[in-house]
């Protein structure tokens, strides 16, 4: 069978895929990405949790499902030793979920056990406590890999959700998240396809702040569509990526930040784009990005001229998904950009972390190791460096790289 590209069959001027226009959507789902209450955002969750979402609302509200991924614990008092940040919210944040309210939270990411087990463990009772359903993490390998099947409108709807497993917070033997075990994921979609209607997996993970996932995130959403999965969508990345139809199943790489405040002022960095998928007991019917920017206070619709630029920028990221080149000449420009003079950066700013505070150092060190995203880029990147080609790429894949890195609003 001849399957359509993305570019021929999703509809740029309004951001919406329809898989048959004779099958009418019974129910909507609306998916979100990262959902954190820090820094600026903190306060106004806690004193006005409904403002954070600003004219996004009535978009959250009209949904018949709302899930968003629980980027933090909202319990702790003595952060892990980890390679990057540690997030929590307080317990009084749950408002910001109840407030609108969110059905689901996935909670297979690489913040969600940032203060420790005792700490997961508490949130999870208090999501518990507020009606809130969960999945991706728990208290045993079981619990994190069982997927949440929920009923709407007469719909059975199976979702499974995993990520990288940073900082070793894999669910092997104990508490932990679904991490990177793709045999697992697709041996789930298996089974789920025998008793459920519809099949949405979402991970978190990928290379952060580029504009395109790497070769090793297309391949393993890819290979979860072939096993019978409807809808699968990525975050992690904080920043909008590019969206796939592969096989009549809608992919997106990345949605960005949502309720995630950054102090900067690069661009991409301050938009995101929710999903917002119609389903009936045979099929996804469609689905429809919507798209918005992170203010000081509160989240934006985009409008007229920034929601034509924001449509034209994610057509530009989707177009080299098409094929297995232009995704690895995508991967290339990300590679080229970086160069030998990120690494000895990377490594030099490592080793003064080493000496300085040698935990911290030493978690950095072992999550080059032991997560995808880094190990992937650095031994690809190391290969080209040896093979003299770390300067090579197609120049569109280097310019599209620095704009996303480096423009500003």
């Amino acid at each position: 069978m001849n399957y359509k590209q993305t570019t021929d069959c999703f509809n740029w001027e309004n951001g919406s895929w329809i898989k048959n226009k004779s099958v009418n959507a019974e129910a909507e789902i609306i998916i979100t990405g990262d959902w954190a209450p820090i820094r600026r955002f903190a306060d106004i969750i806690k004193k006005t949790p409904e403002a954070i979402y600003g004219d996004l609302l009535p978009y959250l509200r009209d949904s018949d499902l709302r899930i968003t991924n629980l980027e933090c614990t909202l319990f702790g008092e003595n952060p892990v030793w980890k390679s990057g940040a540690v997030f929590k919210g307080s317990a009084g944040h749950v408002r910001g979920l109840t407030s609108v309210p969110f059905d689901v939270v996935t909670m297979a990411n690489n913040h969600v056990f940032d203060y420790g087990v005792k700490a997961y463990e508490q949130t999870e009772k208090l999501l518990k406590d507020n009606n809130i359903m969960f999945l991706g993490a728990g208290m045993t390998p079981e619990d994190a890999c069982r997927p949440l099947i929920i009923e709407v409108k007469g719909i059975k709807i199976g979702m499974i959700n995993f990520s990288e497993g940073e900082d070793l917070t894999s669910a092997t033997d104990g508490p932990g998240v679904f991490g990177w075990e793709l045999k697992r994921v697709t041996n789930l979609v298996k089974e789920l396809r025998k008793t459920v209607n519809i099949i949405i997996v979402i991970c978190h993970c990928g290379v952060e702040y580029i504009a395109f996932p790497p070769p090793y995130v297309t391949d393993a959403f890819k290979s979860i569509a072939d096993e019978g999965a409807d809808l699968i969508i990525g975050h992690h990345p904080h920043v909008p990526q590019g969206v796939q139809i592969y096989k009549n199943v809608p992919i997106c790489y990345s949605l960005g930040n949502f309720v995630f405040y950054q102090e900067t002022e690069l661009l991409y960095r301050k938009l995101g784009y929710l999903v917002k998928a119609g389903i009936s007991e045979k099929s996804v019917s469609y689905i429809k990005i919507i798209p918005y920017e992170i203010n000081a206070s509160s989240l934006n619709l985009l409008k007229q001229d920034k929601y034509d630029n924001f449509m034209k920028d994610l057509k530009k990221v989707s177009i080299p998904l098409s094929n297995n080149q232009t995704i690895q000449d995508a991967w290339h420009g990300f590679l080229r950009y970086y160069g030998i003079s990120g690494f000895y950066n990377e490594i030099d700013m490592i080793v003064k972390k080493m000496a300085d505070e040698p935990k911290k150092g030493a978690a950095m060190f072992r999550n080059r190791v032991a997560t995808m995203q880094h190990n992937q880029h650095w031994i690809d990147a190391m290969t080209r460096i040896v093979n003299g080609t770390i300067d090579e790429s197609p120049d569109w894949a280097l310019e599209i790289t620095k704009e996303w890195l480096t423009a500003k609003r």
